[in-house]
C-alpha cells in the first residue's frame, strides 16, 4: 500500500513537529486534514472562530490545524494515513469511503433525505449514527477513533445551463461524489462524473461537465463558481453530506475523559457555529446576486423536490442490499427519521 512506504518518513517529520523541546513547554498542535479547499468559507470561519477556542477548553495544552483537502494525503486515503500517524485526525466527507463499503455512501449523505443539517447532527450525536461510524471504521480501517459527525449545511448546486425540475437533469454531465450520489443522478437520468472539487471550475468552464454537486452557495461564491456556472439552485436539492471528525486512537487514548467530553462539545458548538454562519452568509450572496441580476437562482418547487427524492429512496434501499452494514446504517436512518416525523 501507497500510503505505507509513506508511512514512517512523514509519520516521523509529524512526530518531530509534535514534540516539545525538553524543558520547554509548546502547545502539541494536531494536523487536521479536511474536505475544504482553502479559499471556503467554512475552512476560514473555523480556523478564525472555534479552533481559537479550543484550547481553553481542555486540560492539554493541544490544537488543531486544520488543512485543506488533499494538502498531505489524497482525500480518500485519510484514515489509513490517520492509522499510520502521518496525520493526527481528519474533519472529512464520510463518502470519500463509498467504495470500501456501501455502508460509507449511506452513512455519508442520505441523498435528499434529511431537511436540515440539525436533524443530521441529532441522527450523529444522539440518533446512534456516530457508534455506526465508529463501527465501519474497526472494521474497514484500524486506529481510528470517531470524536463525532455531522452536517453544517444543505449543498447548493452549480450549473451553467437551467434546471427547473427533474426532467432537466436528463443527459446533463454532472460533478458528483461517487457512490449514492452519482447513482441517484443516474438514475434521474444524469451522466456523473467523479472529480476532486479542486477540478470544478476548468471542468464547467471547458464544457467537461455542465454542472455539479460542488458544496454551500458561500463556498462556491469564494471559489468563483458562479462566473461560469451562472443557474446556481438554491436552496440544493438532494445533498447534505456528513463530515467526520476523527483522531489517530493513540492521540485520543493519550488525553484525559474530561478532554474527550471538551472536543465533543467543541465539535459540536463549532458545528452549529458553521451552520449559522453559513446560513446566514449563503442568504446575504443570494439576496446580494438577486439584486444584481448576473445569475440566475433557481428554487425546485416542493413537487419536483418529491419525485427526486422518490428516485433517491429506490438507491438508498438498492444500496442498504449491498452488505450487513449497509443494512444496518439504512434501518438506523429509517428508524430516526420515522421517529422525527420524516418519513
Amino acid at each position: 500500500m501507497r500510503l505505507k512506504t509513506l508511512g514512517a518518513a512523514v509519520g516521523l517529520a509529524i512526530a518531530a513537529g509534535l514534540t516539545a523541546t525538553p524543558g520547554f513547554a509548546e502547545t502539541q498542535v494536531l494536523k487536521i486534514q479536511t474536505s475544504a479547499n482553502a479559499s471556503h468559507f467554512s475552512l476560514a470561519y473555523l480556523n478564525e472562530t472555534w479552533v481559537p477556542k479550543l484550547n481553553d477548553m481542555l486540560e492539554a495544552d493541544l490544537t488543531l490545524e486544520l488543512l485543506p483537502i488533499e494538502s498531505v494525503v489524497p482525500r480518500r486515503e485519510t484514515p489509513e494515513a490517520i492509522g499510520l500517524g502521518i496525520l493526527d485526525g481528519d474533519l472529512t466527507a464520510v463518502s470519500y469511503f463509498s467504495g470500501v463499503d456501501a455502508a460509507y455512501a449511506l452513512m455519508g449523505d442520505l441523498i435528499a433525505g434529511y431537511d436540515t443539517p440539525q436533524q443530521i447532527m441529532q441522527f450523529c450525536m444522539q440518533g446512534g449514527g456516530k457508534e455506526i461510524l465508529q463501527k465501519l471504521h474497526d472494521t474497514h480501517y484500524s486506529g481510528v477513533h470517531v470524536v463525532g459527525c455531522g452536517a453544517y449545511t444543505k449543498e447548493a448546486f452549480v450549473s451553467t445551463v437551467p434546471i427547473n425540475g427533474v426532467a432537466d437533469l436528463a443527459g446533463l454531465k454532472i460533478r458528483s461524489p461517487e457512490g449514492l450520489a452519482a447513482d441517484v443522478f443516474k438514475r434521474a437520468g444524469a451522466a456523473p462524473v467523479s472529480m476532486a472539487g479542486s477540478e470544478t471550475y476548468g471542468a464547467l468552464e471547458k464544457g467537461v461537465i455542465d454542472a455539479a454537486d460542488n458544496s454551500a452557495y458561500a463556498n462556491n461564491d469564494a471559489n468563483g463558481m458562479h462566473k461560469v456556472a451562472r443557474y446556481p439552485l438554491y436552496p440544493g436539492i438532494h445533498s447534505m453530506p456528513i463530515l467526520q471528525f476523527t483522531l489517530n486512537q493513540d492521540v485520543w487514548d493519550s488525553l484525559s475523559e474530561a478532554d474527550h467530553k471538551a472536543l465533543e462539545s467543541w465539535y459540536e458548538q463549532a458545528y452549529a457555529g458553521l451552520t449559522e454562519a453559513t446560513d446566514a452568509e449563503d442568504l446575504r450572496l443570494v439576496a446580494r446576486d438577486k439584486a444584481a441580476g448576473e445569475i440566475t437562482i433557481i428554487d425546485w418547487p416542493q413537487a419536483e423536490r418529491d419525485k427526486f427524492r422518490a428516485i433517491a429512496q429506490e438507491a438508498w434501499a438498492d444500496f442498504a442490499a449491498q452488505s450487513d452494514l449497509a443494512r444496518e446504517v439504512y434501518d438506523a436512518h429509517i428508524a430516526f427519521m420515522k421517529a422525527q416525523g420524516l418519513l
